[in-house]
């Protein structure tokens, strides 16, 4: 199938009901598997409000009431009593041949609610290596949140709201409504849901090995394959690996892999301008006086006795622990390869190279960029549609073929 029938094809029979489903003309099948994250314990620390999310409402009207009950209701109910980031299940694509001796870990971008476009990927990928490609949802993205903040009618309310209480917001959309709401009023929000999604990473590598998914050995290889924010979660995962789970694996980064301040991700696709501010100015200009304030941060990001504390702070500022972060990826360099392309606006190529081969160009990771004959942005790397299917095809297929090349 080509690249645009592949897409029509997974998505209309993937869902989250059967337990298995079989795909007969791929010779795949898909396990849904449930997980559940202990360490959704964590956001007991995330203390809200910080910030009000309406800070003026001097525009804001009686007519607006709905909206801003809305715009509250996102973050009313706790991080850690959302159900819906606590118990989920999660895909696993693989060939429908016995049990997989192989895993791909596929984690996605940020702000992403549906699987849709990464299924070719992940079809593609365990064709070409034979391996389960696990779709794990970071926390509080794709079904680990609750269905209202990917409703389009409240969250165009909700952005509406949003651009009357910051006249000067830009890139504020019904699909980044709730998580620029989220973010303008506790930014430690990204630190604590990483570092829940770190943990998670952890946990499903400690029950691969005790044989916990039907269909998966349990002395499955175990590789990634990421994408976007996917692989800053990636990298944090490959550098810290306390319990040895992943010594040997390997990692694709597909648009991806700059530290958080090299970043560009004010999109309507991803955050709106206010949103994106709010996250600089508290993991970038102010985290010093935020970890002095804050006895929970403190215990993961102040000094070096948790290390995967250290490992996230190395990946905050470009400036700061640039040598401690560069000898961790020379370490890794042999196991990770980045491909970025030339038109990225929220992953510059040249971001790519400035971290993952270091200020010196010393570090040994093989970083591919690529262009495409087509229109095509960050957020859809592979347009689905009739114009131009022929070399979106052609794009999709050398991508991954590379992608597997390396991962074998």
């Amino acid at each position: 199938m080509r690249y645009n029938e592949l897409h029509e094809y997974l998505k209309k029979r993937i869902d989250f009901e059967p337990e298995v489903i079989e795909l007969p003309e791929l010779s795949q099948r898909v396990r849904n598997h449930r997980f559940g994250s202990v360490a959704h314990k964590l956001l007991q620390s995330v203390e809200t409000p910080l910030f009000d999310p309406l800070p003026d409402k001097s525009g804001v009207t009686d007519s607006d009431s709905d909206a801003a009950r809305e715009t509250y209701a996102i973050t009313k109910v706790p991080d850690h009593r959302i159900p819906e980031n606590k118990d989920f299940a999660f895909h696993a694509l693989q060939p429908n041949e016995g049990d997989a001796d192989r895993v791909i870990i596929l984690l996605h971008g940020f702000n992403e609610r549906n699987w849709g476009k990464y299924l070719p990927w992940a079809s593609l990928l365990a064709e070409g290596t034979g391996a389960a490609v696990a779709m794990f949802p970071i926390a509080f993205h794709m079904n680990r949140s609750p269905s209202a903040w990917n409703d389009p009618h409240l969250m165009r309310s909700v952005s509406q709201l949003r651009k009357k209480a910051f006249p000067r917001v830009q890139q504020s959309t019904l699909s980044n409504a709730a998580i620029s709401v989220r973010m303008s009023e506790n930014p430690a929000r990204f630190f604590w849901s990483g570092l829940q999604s770190f943990h998670d990473v952890g946990e499903l590598g400690r029950l691969i090995r005790k044989g916990a998914f039907p269909g998966i050995k349990k002395d499955a290889r175990i590789d990634f394959f990421t994408y976007s924010i996917g692989t800053l979660l990636g990298e944090i995962v490959l550098m810290t690996d306390e319990d040895g789970l992943f010594r040997d694996s390997r990692m694709v980064a597909f648009c991806g892999g700059p530290v958080f301040n090299r970043l560009s991700p004010v999109s309507k696709f991803i955050l709106d301008s206010e949103a994106s501010v709010a996250l600089y100015s508290y993991l970038v200009e102010h985290l010093t006086s935020h970890i002095k304030e804050n006895q929970n941060l403190a215990s993961y990001l102040s000094g070096d006795s948790v290390k995967v504390g250290m490992n996230i702070r190395s990946f905050l500022n470009y400036r700061l622990d640039r040598g401690y972060r560069e000898d961790k990826l020379r370490d890794l360099s042999e196991r990770i390869y980045a491909l970025c392309l030339a038109k990225d606006e929220v992953v510059p190529y040249f971001e790519v190279i400035n971290t993952l081969k270091g200020a010196a160009r010393d570090i040994d990771i093989r970083v591919d960029v690529e262009d495409f004959p087509f229109p095509y942005r960050h957020e859809d790397p592979f347009p689905v549609g009739t114009k131009n299917a022929d070399a979106i095809d052609a794009a999709f297929r050398k991508v991954f073929a590379s992608s597997i090349e390396f991962l074998r």
